[in-house]
């Protein structure tokens, strides 16, 4: 009968370790469902790529216009600034 004993309490031990493990698991589950019920949607990311080649693009268009003298500095300078504001 002392053989039996160890095991039993083993036996026990497992259960309750493995009872825990599954409620902690469950509740963690629970408590992520509820936050991305109540989460706002994601909003749409604005299309970054194309604008900013697009602004590269422009900006080398002034600097040949800067280079050929058909921009003063002041306007390079103005219209530059309007670009990357």
């Amino acid at each position: 009968m002392m053989r039996r004993r160890p095991v039993m309490r083993m036996a026990a031990t497992t259960a309750v370790v493995a009872g825990t493990a599954t409620a902690v698991a469950g509740h963690h589950a629970q408590k992520n469902a509820q936050q991305a019920a109540t989460a706002a949607p994601p909003e749409a990311a604005p299309a970054a790529a194309e604008p900013a080649e697009d602004t590269y693009e422009q900006l080398e268009k002034l600097g040949k216009l800067h280079e050929q003298g058909i921009l003063t500095d002041e306007e390079f300078a103005a219209q530059k600034a309007k670009l990357l504001a």
